[in-house]
């Protein structure tokens, strides 16, 4: 079987799906932009061949490169980034190649959320209200029936970038004179806590991994706000979350891949769908799967990759936190890391930098937190987020 990673070196953890793939037999195959010598070893090692092109954005190199790679080892079977950025590209790839997967004709309800919000209706999940709006005048008008404030986001769009909260007719006008020149949505404020379903489904439909997290504060406020962040996986998924969830997964038709899977849940207890993301989610969050359930989570994606048999997974075993330091100009951590790393070396699991690119979203430093017990969780990470001015 020929596998061909895109970007396989990043993030840096990603590695691990090339070297679990590897020991199950797979033929794997880099491309990137990367030079080969400065790849991690143990990537280097589990790749058969890697091929570097000068430009990822450059199609024509892309294309290049995967035809050599089909010339010189035969038929890809499957071909994977893992990555948001990437996956318009993968489909075309996949598409000019024939290759199993998401193709270029299915890339709309995948990255379009007014598209996104259609799919989520017929399969019976409540959503937002909202649709695309190009003038002021269409947004009055969804204004009138929903009330301030409103949620504007570009309809095809990685993250919360160029998302914004308009809470009044004059930041609406001043939206509007800034915005950039690409389509957004507009829709209802939904107050709330994000709860994610997440896992990974095979070519057959069928869940084989499933987890949930919580964000009390949402990415958009994350970002916009320059707060710090921190979430954590529900040791059993509430009914309701995992009836959605599971409905979605059928609905956008996912096969044989990650998946991210965002919603509201209101003060009232009720569920509105945010968005679908087909990819794992972000930072360190594939590696929180292992933690919190003592398993190895890109093991268990190689032998589904090549056919083999996954033992069925019981629920977690503990909640896994994930807590983001921001570097904010005005105020500190009371704590140093070192004093954090001594005080919860019993529960902490890892702790270090944060990539820049996920900086804006997960902070700047993180510290990823395991305990059965949430209580010990929370208090640990109260302690962590506390803040001094300076």
């Amino acid at each position: 079987m020929n596998y061909v990673f895109i970007s396989p070196h990043f993030p840096p953890n990603y590695k691990n799906f090339a070297i679990a793939l590897k020991a199950e037999g797979v033929n794997v195959l880099g491309i990137g932009s990367e030079i080969y010598d400065s790849l991690d070893t143990s990537l280097k090692n589990a790749l058969t061949e890697y091929y570097k092109v000068d430009n990822m954005e450059d199609y024509d190199q892309m294309f290049k490169a995967c035809a050599f790679l089909s010339f010189k080892y035969g038929k890809i079977d499957w071909l994977e980034s893992h990555n948001e950025y990437w996956l318009e590209q993968d489909a075309r790839l996949r598409t000019d190649f024939n290759i199993d997967g998401f193709k270029n004709h299915d890339m709309v309800k995948i990255k379009r959320k007014s598209k996104m919000k259609d799919v989520f209706k017929r399969a019976g999940i409540p959503v937002a209200r909202g649709s695309l709006v190009k003038t002021i005048d269409e947004a009055l008008k969804l204004i009138k029936k929903v009330g301030y404030p409103v949620c504007a986001k570009p309809d095809s769009g990685v993250g919360a970038s160029n998302t914004y909260k308009i809470k009044s007719f004059e930041e609406l006008e001043s939206f509007f004179n800034t915005k950039p020149p690409v389509d957004y949505v507009m829709e209802e404020f939904i107050q709330g806590e994000i709860h994610t379903f997440d896992g990974l489904v095979d070519n057959e439909g069928n869940l084989v991994f499933i987890n949930s997290f919580v964000f009390g504060t949402g990415v958009m406020e994350t970002v916009n706000d320059g707060l710090d962040q921190f979430y954590y996986n529900q040791r059993e998924i509430p009914e309701d979350l995992k009836e959605f969830g599971e409905a979605a997964v059928e609905a956008f038709k996912l096969r044989g891949r990650f998946f991210h899977i965002e919603f509201f849940r209101k003060s009232d207890g009720d569920l509105v769908a945010l968005e679908v993301n087909a990819r794992p989610p972000g930072g360190l969050s594939v590696d929180m799967f292992n933690y919190a359930n003592d398993i190895d989570i890109f093991n268990i994606y190689a032998k589904m990759v090549s056919g083999k048999t996954i033992e069925e997974l019981s629920n977690p075993k503990y909640h896994c936190g994930f807590v983001g330091i921001k570097d904010k100009f005005g105020s500190k951590q009371v704590h140093s890391n070192e004093e954090i790393g001594l005080r919860f070396s019993d529960i902490m699991v890892s702790q270090g930098q944060i990539a820049t690119v996920f900086s804006g979203a997960l902070g700047n430093y993180a510290y990823v937190l395991r305990s059965p017990d949430f209580d010990v969780l929370r208090s640990a990470s109260e302690y962590i987020l506390e803040r001094e001015l300076i």
